[in-house]
């Protein structure tokens, strides 16, 4: 898990502005029913660009570090039908389980899915991306909302 987060943020962040400094991230889900990994990437941004507002502001870097905004969302095939979200026993019982890691700007970070018990269909992962990109809108909105929540 430690390195599916630092992938995400990594690909949404120029290492060289940071110089010689490392930025420790510590992902606690501390409720969910399903989709931690991915909570814990979507929050991992938020926690990473308050960060870099916070070391901007204190003068310790000179610019932002980040290139772009990163969030992640399960999706699946539960009884037929593209669902985003699910929960655990949605999870347990999806015909396929899927984790999209999204930039703002629509590009992809990584996909991970799974058919659980038959391989699927290029119609069904284009489905759950399709559903995946508007989740991760709204998540991308979230995470605006609570950088700004926080002064930024």
């Amino acid at each position: 898990m430690q390195r599916l987060i630092g992938r995400s943020l990594r690909s949404v962040t120029n290492l060289g502005t940071l110089g010689e400094r490392q930025i420790k991230i510590d992902c606690d889900v501390i409720q969910a029913d399903g989709g931690t990994r991915t909570a814990a990437i979507t929050g991992a941004w938020v926690a990473l660009r308050i960060a870099c507002e916070r070391l901007l502001l204190a003068g310790t870097i000179t610019q932002s570090p980040l290139t772009g905004q990163v969030a992640a969302i399960s999706c699946g095939i539960y009884q037929g039908q593209a669902v985003l979200d699910l929960d655990y026993d949605e999870d347990s019982a999806a015909e396929i389980d899927a984790n999209f890691i999204l930039t703002a700007d629509g590009r992809l970070v990584e996909i991970q899915a799974t058919g659980e018990e038959h391989p699927f269909s290029r119609a069904s992962l284009n489905e759950m991306l399709n559903l995946a990109e508007t989740g991760c809108n709204s998540l991308f909105d979230l995470q605006r909302r609570a950088v700004q929540d926080a002064g930024f």
